[in-house]
């Protein structure tokens, strides 16, 4: 005999596994690893820096 099977919950399963095919293949195509999102984290932190020292300071000399 065949399995009984819910058609419902055979096809959740079937949009979670497309789901999940489709979440895949965005964060092969887009996704960064956590080197690189360490590394342009670091990168805006210095050049926040680097720029907050060049700014002047507003003194009372005039």
């Amino acid at each position: 005999m065949a399995e009984i099977v819910n058609l419902r919950t055979a096809r959740k399963q079937a949009a979670r596994k497309a789901a999940r095919a489709a979440g895949d293949a965005q964060a092969a195509k887009f996704g960064r690893s956590k080197a690189e999102k360490d590394l342009q984290k670091a990168r805006a932190e210095k050049a926040a820096r680097d720029l907050d020292g060049h700014q002047r300071e507003d003194g009372e000399d005039g």
